[in-house]
């Protein structure tokens, strides 16, 4: 009876090995998918475009204002010193090194370059130029002053440009200048600062637009003149726009010259200041410090006030970009990978390329900004193709800090070849939005609407330098639609908001077929116009919310202290102490800099730490793992919409204490117990300031 017990018993164990061995396999086989979206296949920018640096000669200080293509293959760059040089061999064929000559001297600080007809043509601050060279010896021996225009001495007046219309017209824009005490409210003293003007090949100047605050790049797109413009006062975030003559872009600066008989602006000052406080009377820096002020935003002056033009993108500030600058369209011959026709921008404080596609509706522009190529070695502010295709990358950062440590660059970007597995382009649809993919996508996970997350926003306008993001919400996904060759997702949307921004993310496991992760998977749709069109009928559903995230509100013991454990933003004192052991005085100052580079504490001591922001933008003070400064400036990118809200503090065990987002002028105090003896790092997180803003704190026994 025992025996035949024991061998039913393994009998019936052998059974079930087999059906689970059996439900393996066929586990297996059903799970193909699900392994694609978990074991998948990760790339880099890196792996697409590569970076290839110009040798520059040791005399030569290469801050490049302009770049331009000459006829023969060779480039030209303008510099902010007031040089022109004509560089040879710039793609360094048969290993051999470019040649450098100088073409011109003694300009005044020359930020954009044009080859026209033989001839050169800049923008000085004061003047356009035009520049040739009679006797062929390599040398400009004529400087003709085609326009000019006044100047008042005031800081900040650069003159960019130019670019070609068309018709042979030039455009430049204008700076507005910055009185020194008042750095933060631009300035227009002389005509016509803070305008695009457009001048005709004899030097006839036209007043062409106006409310540029400080527009650094500018460009033909199809026929339709664009440019870029900086966060600052008035100006929520960077952005990129087209103008029509006549157009008033947002800075009121230069609204002091519409009423001048050339003008072709009908915008006037009194038409913004009777809906926008200008808070003419603020003493100091003007502070968004009352947060039951009212305000409105760009959006919703521009519907009462005709001759309004919004941004056609945004690319929002500090999420991808601090410094928007020159851009360039991808031309349409295959030489640079699958996004012809859309837009390269520059962004000279993040050393970074951003990417943004652009499509009409109702008969204006708008589109999706996408992060597409970093690494630079020094501040991105112009862009040039070159004869082969690649990409010429002009940098500087001189008084202007970048991401890139050096003080000037060149660079080409070269596409290898490889089509990434990237969003593409995504278009507005009367109930949503379609992505467009470079690969065809895993249709199963790209059809599951929970895969998609979409939350709109927008900003202030007031005479504050910035706005923090406002009115945000997030959208529901009711359906995710795959076309039938996998390279277009329709997202059905609940509640889109006309003359928003809208984050678009697609989660990690939507893949390409192969299984490769996308390259980049958030992107920022400015919706100006929600398109007229047939809607899908699908059925309403309830999207699955993610865990909310907890960032600097976490506690954590940092040594050995009575009482509850310390916040890692502690700044009150806490009440189990009786004295303070150290007190340490940390700054900042210009430059993105610290005004210590190191500093001492004795492990286990109470800290007390006060933090002055003495710079003229916003900044934190982080402490770190030894070495994790970057790492922790990565994570805090990845925040998205929340790092502003969230000092750009994310929730990660390699951060130890830190203060809060500190306003220029302003102070925080912490306290925390000095950690374990050994070395840390502190940095500020703030996007483009993490790659050099850093110190180190050493921790002795």
């Amino acid at each position: 009876m025992v025996i035949h017990i024991i061998k039913t018993r393994r009998m019936k164990a052998i059974l079930t090995a087999i059906f689970i061995c059996f439900m393996l396999m066929v586990g297996g086989l059903q799970s193909k998918v699900v392994a694609q979206a978990t074991d998948t296949i990760k790339h880099t920018e890196k792996d697409y475009y590569q970076i290839i640096s110009l040798p520059i000669p040791e005399d030569v200080k290469l801050e490049v204002g302009g770049v331009c293509t000459m006829p023969n293959g060779s480039i030209a760059v303008s510099t902010r010193r007031g040089e022109i040089w004509i560089i040879d061999n710039p793609y360094m064929l048969n290993s051999s090194a470019p040649h450098y000559h100088k073409f011109a001297s003694g300009l005044h600080e020359v930020l954009g370059l044009l080859y026209k007809d033989g001839a050169f043509y800049c923008a000085q601050r004061g003047e356009l130029t035009k520049l040739v060279d009679k006797d062929g010896d390599g040398k400009a021996d004529v400087y003709e002053t085609v326009c000019s225009w006044p100047l008042s001495s005031g800081y900040h007046e650069y003159s960019y440009g130019p670019v070609l219309l068309p018709d042979g017209n030039f455009m430049v824009t204008l700076n507005v200048m910055f009185p020194n005490e008042h750095w933060w409210r631009g300035a227009s003293l002389v005509p016509w600062r803070g305008w695009t003007v457009e001048i005709t090949p004899d030097g006839k100047l036209m007043p062409y637009a106006t409310g540029m605050r400080s527009p650094a790049g500018l460009g033909v797109i199809n026929g339709k003149f664009f440019f870029t413009e900086n966060q600052g006062d008035w100006e929520a975030s960077g952005s990129i726009t087209e103008v029509d003559k006549g157009d008033f872009t947002g800075n009121p600066a230069g609204l002091v010259w519409a009423n001048r008989p050339e003008s072709p602006v009908k915008v006037r000052v009194s038409d913004i200041a009777s809906r926008v406080d200008f808070r003419n009377n603020a003493v100091g820096k003007i502070e968004d410090d009352d947060p039951k002020r009212p305000y409105k935003t760009l959006f919703e002056v521009a519907a009462e006030v005709p001759g309004i033009k919004i941004p056609s993108v945004y690319i929002p500030h500090y999420i991808m970009g601090n410094s928007t600058s020159g851009f360039v369209q991808i031309p349409d011959d295959n030489k640079f990978g699958p996004y012809a026709g859309q837009i390269l921008v520059g962004d000279q404080s993040q050393s970074l390329i951003s990417r943004v596609f652009l499509e009409k509706v109702k008969g204006q522009y708008q589109g999706a900004a996408f992060f597409f190529r970093g690494g630079f070695e020094s501040g991105v502010l112009r862009l040039c193709w070159g004869m082969d295709g690649s990409l010429f990358v002009g940098q500087t950062s001189r008084g202007w800090d970048s991401k890139g440590p050096k003080s000037y660059g060149l660079e080409r970007l070269v596409w290898l070849g490889k089509t990434p597995f990237d969003m593409k382009a995504i278009r507005a649809m009367p109930d949503g939005f379609e992505v467009e993919f470079t690969k065809p996508v895993n249709k199963k996970f790209a059809s599951n609407p929970d895969n998609y997350t979409i939350n709109n926003f927008t900003y202030k306008y007031h005479p504050v330098y910035g706005s923090d993001i406002v009115r945000q919400k997030k959208n529901n996904i009711d359906a995710a639609i795959v076309s039938a060759d996998g390279l277009r997702v329709r997202l059905v949307v609940d509640s889109l908001r006309e003359k928003y921004i809208h984050e678009i993310k697609v989660a990690d496991n939507v893949v390409s077929e192969e299984g490769t992760s996308l390259l980049h998977p958030t992107a920022y749709y400015t919706l100006n116009f929600i398109p007229d069109g047939e809607k899908l009928n699908v059925p309403h559903r309830v999207q699955k919310v993610a865990a909310p995230e907890h960032h600097m509100e976490m506690n954590m013991a940092m040594g050995k202290t009575k009482g509850p454990a310390l916040k890692k933003n502690q700044t009150t004192m806490p009440p189990s102490w009786k004295h303070i052991d150290q007190t340490i005085y940390m700054a900042t100052k210009p430059g993105l800099k610290f005004d210590k580079t190191e500093f001492t504490l004795k492990s286990g001591s109470k800290i007390k730490l006060v933090f002055s922001n003495k710079d003229d933008m916003p900044h934190n003070f982080v402490v770190t793992q030894k070495g994790q400064a970057v790492a922790v400036g990565e994570l805090a990118m990845k925040m998205g919409l929340d790092a502003v809200k969230h000092s750009h503090i994310p929730n990660t065990s390699k951060l130890l204490f830190n203060t809060t987002l500190v306003g220029p002028g302003s102070s925080q105090t912490i306290y925390f117990v000095a950690p374990a003896p050994g070395q840390y790092t502190y940095v500020c997180t703030v996007p483009g300031h993490f790659y050099v803003m850093q110190g180190t704190l050493t921790v002795e026994k």
